[in-house]
């Protein structure tokens, strides 16, 4: 069975982001009907809160230090969201670009499941090193402007691909919804366009990562 997470990261009822995903998604599971999606829509999910009392119970658990039990628990709180994400054999990320970069919802999510000894490791001798392995990632990206040829202000897509590179999670694929702030006709075909996009690179997903 190949597990996959699909990660939504837009609020909006009409999210562009995320109809291309469920185009992608709906393809995939024709296609492969042991595939079995997880949903995590950041903006309603329990995320627990990565504050300072988070910051301590995970120095105190990790530094195998007098933790109290109620670090303990705090602790274990982020670890449950970690290793249900780390349990997914290809991701789908759905995003809108706030800003340059990605909703705030989102870099709370990556904060709390991107957990040393779960997913990366750090030593004197080799540094920072993945933990992840065998694992894919689609990134399905809406903005309102269009980036292309303006990488230097696109803090949406390269961040994604760092971070999933700095727990070895491999992209393979991106499905850009852009411009979305254009007039009506255009819109339609640029929506039209992703999710052909979408449905195409899922029937010719390779086989090694739809078994991912």
């Amino acid at each position: 069975m190949t597990r996959v997470l699909h990660v939504k990261a837009s609020p909006a009822a009409r999210s562009h982001s995320a109809a291309a995903a469920a185009a992608f998604l709906d393809a995939l599971q024709q296609r492969r009907p042991d595939v079995r999606v997880d949903t995590i829509d950041v903006w309603t999910a329990e995320l627990p809160a990565f504050d300072a009392a988070m910051i301590e119970a995970k120095f105190a658990v990790l530094r195998k230090q007098d933790a109290s039990e109620e670090q303990r628990r705090r602790w274990q709180e982020a670890v449950a969201v970690a290793r249900r994400f780390n349990d997914a054999d290809l991701y789908v990320f759905s995003l809108p670009m706030w800003n340059y970069g990605v909703p705030y919802r989102l870099k709370h999510f990556i904060d709390v499941v991107t957990l040393p000894g779960e997913n990366w490791t750090w030593s004197r001798e080799r540094g920072y090193q993945p933990l992840l392995r065998d694992k894919r990632a689609v990134l399905v990206c809406s903005s309102a402007g269009q980036y292309a040829e303006e990488p230097a202000r696109d803090f949406q897509r390269p961040y994604m691909r760092r971070w999933l590179e700095f727990i070895g999670v491999e992209v393979i694929e991106e499905i850009v919804v852009a411009p979305t702030l254009t007039d009506p006709e255009r819109l339609a075909g640029i929506k039209a366009g992703a999710d052909e996009a979408a449905r195409r690179f899922a029937r010719d997903l390779p086989e090694a990562c739809a078994h991912a």
